[in-house]
């Protein structure tokens, strides 16, 4: 353990205080759900059973459990990084090794990544074998889930082994103002990646098939003309072969957009259903919420990467936080492992942006379709996804980028013509 410093104390108040606020969040949660369990809400009560609004409760619950084991897994580790010196002694010996150049620090990198994720496995284990199988929604297998996680060790070192070189080397070649070429250089990768995975990243995962439903797809192409929308396609996506959940989404951008469906979605709606689905995903479109979302993000990120060009320089950032050495890996590992203990507490301002985008979402879906053929719709997948209907209003303000179901299909049913 290494000597302690202010910003050791203020580093140890930020995890303990964000911990023990998710802890209790989490208790909300779950005592809000098991208190609404047995009785399901009026609105939805003429199409969801008591025992499918059970279902959903033990399944929110059981996912309660995990996200526990996940925090304190997480509190641990971080921990165990720092102020134990776990990061210390990963970077004497790595430093030992005398690799050349920048490939010192991607190492170590690398290596923190690894070891972080081999830690946190069990947790992921049980996830999709344990909650997800229990409730009938795991569709994987265990060879599959090693190849994917195979297929994301594959893409990590593919892409971003050399977008940590690049950064590393900026670090230590390009001045006071590094920070600001790093930041070009990720928001040029950021901006790369999203126009090739449609085509290069998302078929390494899953099968990708155009949609054939003559009439579905007229109904669509009809809708997208309509909101002035051009894509290169829409897709059917094997989701049912990992998952039982449904979902549906935009990908990439430029000439490379394209809508994808689950499988398991187009099974469970309606033509209708479908149709108001997508307007209200065109919704984002049309109201810019993408580009919104995009230019916070690159703002965000410039801000960090401002914010991490300045604690590069200061020894107590280092020694605060269980390190000797003032190098450009260190700097840019410490800040990767330490901002989300900060970070936890602005995840309701973005949380309110994203529900507010959402309710402008489902006006623009009431304007295109009727507005009872999105409330069937949703209402549909919050049962085949077992979704709460009761979550506790201070646990969904602060993490939930939806509004809650009730208040959702609240705010769509007054939009229903008289």
């Amino acid at each position: 353990m290494h000597r302690m410093n202010t910003f050791s104390w203020i580093f140890l108040l930020a995890l303990g205080g964000g911990l023990l606020l998710q802890m209790w969040l989490a208790a909300r949660q779950a005592a809000h759900i098991i208190a609404h369990a047995d009785r399901v809400p009026a609105a939805f009560s003429d199409r969801i059973t008591l025992q499918q609004h059970r279902k959903a409760a033990s399944y929110s619950l059981a996912r309660l459990a995990i996200e526990r084991w996940e925090l304190a897994l997480g509190a641990l580790l971080l921990l165990g990084w720092t102020l134990a010196g776990g990061l210390d002694w990963l970077d004497r010996m790595i430093a030992s090794a005398a690799l050349p150049g920048v490939w010192e620090g991607v190492l170590l990198i690398l290596a923190v990544m690894l070891i972080g994720g081999l830690i946190q496995l069990p947790l992921s284990v049980w996830r999709t074998f344990g909650v997800e199988a229990r409730f009938g929604f795991n569709h994987n297998t265990p060879a599959g889930f090693v190849k994917d996680k195979l297929l994301g060790i594959l893409l990590t070192l593919v892409l971003g082994v050399p977008l940590i070189a690049v950064i590393l080397w900026l670090m230590a070649a390009a001045g006071d103002y590094w920070w600001l070429w790093a930041w070009l250089v990720w928001m040029g990768f950021s901006l790369a990646v999203t126009w090739a995975y449609p085509i290069w990243i998302a078929p390494l995962f899953n099968k990708f098939e155009p949609l054939q439903d003559d009439t579905l797809r007229h109904r669509l192409e009809m809708l997208l003309q309509r909101c002035g929308f051009k894509s290169n396609g829409m897709f059917i996506m094997d989701g049912s072969r990992r998952s039982a959940h449904g979902n549906a989404y935009f990908t990439g951008f430029g000439a490379n957009k394209r809508i994808v469906f689950f499988d398991t979605l187009l099974d469970g709606l309606e033509t209708d259903e479908v149709e108001a689905v997508l307007a209200h995903e065109l919704g984002h479109f049309k109201r810019r919420h993408i580009v919104k979302m995009l230019t916070i993000s690159a703002f965000m990120s410039l801000c960090g990467l401002a914010l991490l060009g300045w604690l590069s320089q200061q020894s107590w950032f280092y020694a605060g936080l269980g390190v000797e050495r003032m190098t450009p890996a260190l700097a840019l590992t410490l800040f990767m492992l330490v901002l989300p203990a900060f970070s936890i507490f602005f995840i309701p301002l973005m949380s309110r942006v994203s529900r507010r985008h959402e309710f402008e979402a489902d006006d623009y879906a009431s304007e295109q379709t009727d507005p009872r053929h999105l409330i069937s719709g949703l209402v549909k997948m919050y049962r085949d996804n077992a979704s709460t209907l009761t979550p506790d209003p201070l646990y969904s303000a602060y993490y939930h980028s939806h509004p809650p179901a009730p208040v959702r299909i609240a705010h769509l049913s007054s939009k229903i013509p008289a």
